[in-house]
């Protein structure tokens, strides 16, 4: 009589096979990566727009700031709605030349003042301007850009208008929520952040080196 239990019992994968497998997957994984790469021959300045929700959009932006400038190039910051308290990648960032232009008037519930806030975004504006017709500036940081759109303190023409003729290899990152669709349409990367939990949403106050 034929004992059939050898046939019925599980092939063990060996390690060689789950490596030989693995290094299939990862070959095919690159080839997909190195053709991508392959047809990405252009180079031009790029605008990104950080919008969304969720906390760290400022810092994503600042982080392209410091990054920037740790490859020892030029970048340049403009704040909108930011109050005159201390900012912790102003101070680094300023430290390592990099100028800043801030609105410094706070947020719009607190100034309750259109005509000083208006008067206040538009002063930014005008040097942000500067720095997008500065070849030498190779990253411009306009941080909470958007909402100076959305509040008309500044026309949304001149802002593409700047944007659109800046020196062809500069780079410049948009951030704040409620991104206007005409930015979004002539942006070269856009990211939104999604908010899933926030601290504050649960009492805790904001906390320096991580919030400011």
């Amino acid at each position: 009589m034929t004992d059939h239990k050898s046939d019925t019992l599980p092939v063990k994968t060996t390690a060689n096979t789950t490596a030989s497998r693995h290094q299939q997957r990862q070959q095919k994984l690159k080839e997909q990566v190195d053709q991508r790469i392959a047809a990405a021959t252009q180079d031009k300045g790029l605008l990104l727009v950080i919008t969304g929700n969720g906390k760290g959009k400022s810092t994503a932006g600042f982080g392209m700031v410091a990054r920037s400038v740790g490859h020892g190039k030029t970048a340049a910051v403009a704040q909108f709605i930011k109050g005159s308290w201390e900012c912790g990648e102003r101070n680094l960032l300023q430290s390592h030349g990099v100028p800043f232009a801030v609105m410094a008037t706070g947020f719009t519930w607190e100034t309750q003042n259109r005509e000083v806030d208006q008067a206040a975004a538009e002063a930014v504006w005008q040097q942000a301007e500067l720095y997008l017709q500065d070849p030498a500036v190779s990253l411009v940081l306009l941080d909470e850009l958007t909402y100076m759109i959305t509040y008309d303190y500044i026309a949304l023409d001149r802002v593409l208008a700047a944007l659109i003729n800046r020196p062809a290899m500069q780079h410049v990152v948009i951030t704040g929520r409620a991104c206007h669709r005409a930015l979004i349409d002539i942006a070269d990367t856009v990211s939104e952040v999604q908010s899933i939990k926030h601290a504050f949403d649960a009492g805790i106050r904001v906390q320096q080196g991580v919030d400011w």
